[in-house]
């Protein structure tokens, strides 16, 4: 099952939502998270912060868990 992320707007950035769930504590190093191992969003592997994720969405991150964006 997924932990459920809800969010206020219509969408969030892929870089936004790793730091709303507090497992990064800054934008840099969201940013070189995702360039160096990258996380998988709906199933395919995913490298841009700016990624836009929408209710229904589902990241995952290795050795962290699996989550879904709801609003």
């Amino acid at each position: 099952m997924h932990e459920q992320i809800k969010i206020n707007t219509e969408y969030i950035t892929l870089g936004q939502f790793i730091k709303l769930i507090n497992i990064l504590e800054s934008g840099g190093m969201v940013k070189a998270f995702l360039a160096d191992v990258g996380v998988l969003v709906n199933g395919e592997m995913e490298h841009r912060r700016g990624r836009k994720l929408y209710p229904k969405d589902v990241v995952e991150i290795k050795d962290v868990g699996s989550f879904m964006v709801v609003n």
